[in-house]
């Protein structure tokens, strides 16, 4: 009888018709080398054998009565790993565009909560690079995934991944699994009682379960008293930009590949700065790239939201959100690339925010998840985003992947993408994942925000270039004018600051 944390519950209460908060992935496998193409019945067996790796792939949410707590995962009597898996076959168009196509329309379906959040499409027949294209024995295959974010980080998806594939390409037997017995859930009487623990353990959640109770009243009366609310300026103090939009439940799901080793090149040209400093280096150059080309204002530097792993701090749970998060200055109104990193880094380290860096799960302590998606439905309604400055621009994840080849069946994985979930006025969001030697820039975009969103793809290439060509050509000291600090954790205090007033005030008027 595990409870979400207030982290964990916060994505399953934002999320929205137009925002499924889950974590996508699209695995390419090239089975050239396989004596037989891999059979979906082949795939289902294989999976089956090791669904005990992965726990919570067998375990429900259960809500608790009158919505008195967030629910917990129990295991789901009544699991059947055929409701978590889709099969297509590709036609004629069996490329990858037509893959990233299709899992963009995939990628876009809430997960259905009656049973596990997770869901598999095993797309078959896919033509993999160097098949011809006229040939009919296309051994290519590609699984879409879907994993909701209360269940997982992007670290621990691709943990995730990285246990349910293997590292040899000979391929493992697949074993009858063990049988299965699930434990029986909880009782409502004993979830109540165990709500009734955990408040009198946090007296503050009383107050976060009467705003529940009452959320149809509340919900006008912070509403009108959030229209006269002052919003000060150093929260909102990042620009306006073009991904900052109320968005559509429309997705695009784009990629860019680049070798590992001209970002490490890069880093030991500049020195002293990190190869994560480089990578939002690159990402930084791409936007600023697609903003001039968009007319957009270049004066104001935008400002990213970047999650850092706590995983190996806290073992605690294998699974589940782990994180910490910093606002960082990206410098783009910087026109050097190189010099741009040199701050970067200083915005990243001298400001102390990877040791600092405030937890996420401190936020949803001062903030019930309950508040925070009654919070963001007002942002949405009351249009905030287009009336203020954002808190921040862009979120960008940086996840290290195995550097090895990894393998399903003797099928190698060739190329992977990964997709991050979008909330309202965050039209676009940067997810970068290594393996085996590549560093590939995600992006996950609203088109309707986003328009013209290849040209983020088109645009990683100069950008490498331009950067590697300051990089040459960049003093060995940094100029006196980058040694002034920038954005660093103190736009994450002013929201607390500014959350924690605004709270009490609901909660004053409730208890009157």
């Amino acid at each position: 009888m595990r409870q979400l944390s207030e982290l964990d519950a916060s994505f399953l209460y934002l999320e929205s018709d137009t925002a499924p908060m889950h974590i996508g992935g699209i695995y390419i496998f090239d089975g050239q080398d396989c004596q037989k193409p891999l059979s979906f019945s082949t795939f289902v067996s294989y999976l089956r054998s090791r669904l005990h790796v992965v726990p919570f792939f067998r375990e429900k949410l259960q809500p608790i009565p009158f919505r008195l707590g967030h629910p917990y995962w129990v295991d789901d009597a009544n699991f059947s790993i055929e409701r978590h898996l889709a099969y297509v076959k590709m036609g004629a168009r069996n490329d990858q565009d037509s893959l990233i196509a299709l899992a963009s329309r995939i990628l876009q379906e809430p997960l259905k909560r009656d049973r596990p959040l997770w869901h598999i499409t095993f797309v078959d027949g896919l033509r993999t690079p160097g098949t011809p294209e006229d040939g009919e024995d296309a051994r290519g295959f590609a699984l879409i995934v879907r994993l909701h974010h209360a269940a997982i980080d992007a670290f621990s998806g691709e943990e995730i991944m990285g246990k349910l594939l293997e590292y040899s390409p000979t391929p493992d037997p697949i074993r009858p699994p063990q049988p299965w017995q699930p434990r029986p859930a909880p009782s409502d009487q004993r979830a109540l009682f165990q709500v009734g623990t955990n408040l009198l353990r946090k007296p503050f959640r009383m107050a976060s379960l009467a705003a529940n109770a009452v959320e149809a009243t509340t919900h006008g009366m912070i509403q009108k008293q959030l229209r006269k609310l002052p919003l000060p300026l150093p929260l909102f103090s990042a620009p306006h930009s073009p991904f900052n939009r109320q968005i559509t439940g429309n997705r695009q799901i784009l990629g860019k590949s680049v070798p590992l080793s001209r970002l490490k090149s890069i880093k030991a040209a500049i020195g002293d700065v990190t190869l994560n400093d480089v990578v939002l280096g690159l990402c930084a150059e791409v936007l600023r790239r697609y903003m001039e080309e968009h007319g957009a204002d270049l004066t104001r530097s935008l400002v990213a939201m970047t999650p850092v792993s706590v995983r190996s701090k806290s073992l605690r749970r294998p699974t589940g959100n782990q994180m910490s998060a910093m606002l960082l200055d990206l410098a783009t109104n910087q026109p050097c690339p190189a010099s741009r990193i040199r701050r970067i880094h200083w915005n990243a380290v001298a400001s102390e925010p990877y040791q600092e860096a405030i937890a996420a799960d401190r936020l949803t302590e001062l903030v019930p998840s309950t508040m925070l998606a009654l919070s963001a439905r007002l942002y949405s309604e009351l249009q905030l985003a287009q009336r203020y400055h954002p808190v921040f621009n862009v979120p960008i994840t940086n996840v290290p992947g195995p550097q090895v080849p990894l393998y399903l069946q003797g099928a190698r994985l060739s190329h992977q993408y990964n997709s991050a979930p979008l909330f309202d006025s965050m039209g676009l969001v940067i997810v970068a994942v290594s393996y085996e030697g590549q560093l590939t820039l995600n992006f996950t975009l609203c088109p309707d925000v986003v328009p013209d969103g290849h040209r983020l793809v088109d645009l990683v290439e100069d950008s490498l270039q331009a950067i590697e060509s300051a990089a040459e050509n960049l003093p060995a000291e940094m100029p006196p004018e980058l040694e002034q600090p920038g954005h660093g954790s103190t736009l994450l205090d002013d929201t607390l600051h500014l959350i924690e007033g605004a709270i009490q005030k609901s909660i004053n008027k409730l208890r009157h």
